[in-house]
């Protein structure tokens, strides 16, 4: 499972489609709003009664400086002080979750996003721990994954010293692109020395596990100067790496609309960094984990997926995909049993909504049967690069190779193309495959076909 991903420009050329992350299946894009607070509830009901451990996620939304890529949720604004409102609104809505679950339910995996966490200020980050302490049964002892995202320029050795006091010991920085061109067309100058500071913060007080992300196909960006950014981040030794595709939609997210498109790299030059990229950091000993990522082999996601428990959740890979995800704060997914749910995404509706003692649960699904064995499906083949037939068979009482009979000329094309190895007993996705498995787990999407393929990134 664990050979070297191979580079095939013929496959890629052939199945690089535009397609869904698999995050979640069925995918946020099938959340409507027929789901509401009642489901919420009856879902926190049913984790209380199987006393099912929990992973909570924050969401901080504000930035004080714009990124033209960003595609994320977030408030661009100067002004501290909008904080405060939102926190207050956010410790309501902790309360009112935290009440309807068990106190014995541990709180294995906490990670803060958004945004810019560490917006915040020292204060405020301290009363928000100590209110999420106060009401849910967070681990004292370390144990735990507790992540926050980190903007270098948003932190110092100070602030790096706090998080580490407050229980959090893992850090994902974002740093996107060394070259100062680049970082001039996105708007996010970011030195190597500000990025260098956090990290060697981060190693001196002991944080377990340092990310950091790296994007490329944005503007200005060559192979030749996004392979120096890799060789810098290399030298830094992180933990793991995400090293994202850039997805130029600005008919979807306003910032985009302030790059200027003829600075983007073409295709060709997209698929050269990305070959590049596997290249520089197979040779530094990272490992491929799937999709976007890369783990040294003592790294927990390796571990888990030489082990096969590796899994996959609203925060990506995870090897705790067991809990129940708990989402809290403005557009902020939860996940509890078979409830996918997501709060408004629009600030003022959400701390409205909270300020009249409502939850502001906005849209989400409830998965049904199909769903579920799909789910199971592709979650196998994203994150282990195989699937044993008999597993789904008696996990779902189902004959595979029945059930999904009218997929099967798709599966057997992908065979002969080398994508995939396919047999009466199951699916390995062959080395060649391995960048392209998303293809892979498109063809067992039930709703993609319905779907508009431009809301979704390029597989490459």
């Amino acid at each position: 499972m664990l050979d070297a991903i191979r580079w095939d420009s013929d496959l890629i050329r052939r199945y690089d489609l535009a397609g869904p992350r698999y995050t979640s299946y069925p995918t946020a894009v099938q959340f409507h709003s027929q789901v509401g607070t009642f489901d919420l509830f009856h879902a926190l009901r049913d984790s209380r009664k199987a006393l099912r451990p929990l992973s909570l996620y924050v969401h901080v939304p504000f930035c004080a400086n714009i990124c033209y890529y960003c595609a994320c949720n977030k408030v661009i604004t100067k002004d501290r002080g909008r904080a405060q409102p939102y926190l207050q609104r956010l410790e309501q809505e902790i309360q009112l979750i935290a009440c309807h679950l068990d106190p014995a339910q541990k709180v294995e995996q906490l990670h803060f996003g958004g945004g810019t966490p560490t917006f915040l200020s020292h204060d405020e980050l301290r009363q928000l721990m100590a209110h999420l302490r106060k009401h849910f049964n967070l681990l004292e002892d370390d144990s735990g994954d507790y992540g926050i995202e980190i903007d270098p320029r948003e932190a110092d050795w100070s602030t790096m010293g706090l998080l580490r006091e407050l229980g959090f010991n893992r850090v994902s920085i974002g740093l996107q692109d060394l070259d100062p061109a680049v970082q001039r067309a996105v708007n996010r100058l970011q030195s190597l020395e500000e990025t260098r500071a956090v990290i060697d913060a981060a190693r001196t007080l002991q944080f377990r596990s340092i990310n950091i992300d790296l994007i490329y196909g944005l503007p200005k960006q060559t192979p030749e100067n996004f392979a120096r950014t890799v060789e810098e981040v290399i030298s830094l030794q992180p933990d793991r790496l995400s090293v994202f595709n850039y997805a130029h939609l600005p008919e979807r997210f306003m910032p985009q609309r302030r790059i200027n498109s003829n600075e983007l790299p073409a295709p060709a030059q997209k698929l050269e960094m990305l070959e590049r990229t596997i290249e520089q950091l197979t040779a530094a000993g990272y490992r491929y984990i799937g999709m976007d990522h890369f783990a040294l082999p003592d790294d927990e996601l390796a571990i888990a997926q030489e082990e096969e428990t590796l899994q996959r959740n609203f925060q990506g890979y995870t090897t705790h995909g067991h809990c129940d995800l708990i989402g809290l704060g403005v557009s902020a997914i939860s996940q509890i049993g078979d409830l996918y749910c997501q709060n408004s995404s629009d600030l003022n509706e959400y701390q409205n909504t909270l300020a009249a003692a409502q939850l502001a649960t906005s849209r989400g699904l409830v998965c049904n049967a199909d769903d579920r064995l799909r789910r199971a499906v592709i979650q196998q083949l994203i994150c282990n690069f195989s699937l044993e037939f008999a597993e789904i068979e008696q996990q779902f009482n189902i004959d595979f190779q029945g059930y999904f009979g009218a997929l099967w000329p798709q599966l057997q094309g992908m065979a002969s193309d080398g994508l995939i190895e396919l047999d009466r007993e199951r699916i390995e996705v062959m080395p060649a495959g391995r960048l392209l498995v998303r293809s892979v787990c498109m063809v067992f999407d039930a709703y993609l076909e319905q779907q508009n393929r431009q809301r979704f990134s390029r597989v490459i």
